[in-house]
């Protein structure tokens, strides 16, 4: 999977066909603890550096547990 984020701060996740296969036959993506450790520390990296785009009322906004988030 990839992850482009836009100037705004938003982003689009994308996946290989391989990827959405797996994805509808099983229902989820499995990674190793290895390719998680990956996947956590890239995405840190990448919340780090995005964070730069937000405007300040998005920097500024808390997500609490019972928040709904969506997505398009």
């Amino acid at each position: 999977m990839k992850f482009k984020q836009h100037n705004d701060g938003s982003c689009d996740i994308e996946f290989s066909w391989k990827e959405r296969l797996t994805l509808f036959r099983k229902g989820k993506l499995y990674l190793s603890s290895e390719g998680f450790k990956h996947f956590g520390n890239t995405l840190v990296g990448m919340v780090v550096n995005w964070q730069l785009k937000f405007d300040e009322k998005i920097q500024n906004k808390l997500t609490l547990p019972n928040d709904k988030i969506e997505g398009k």
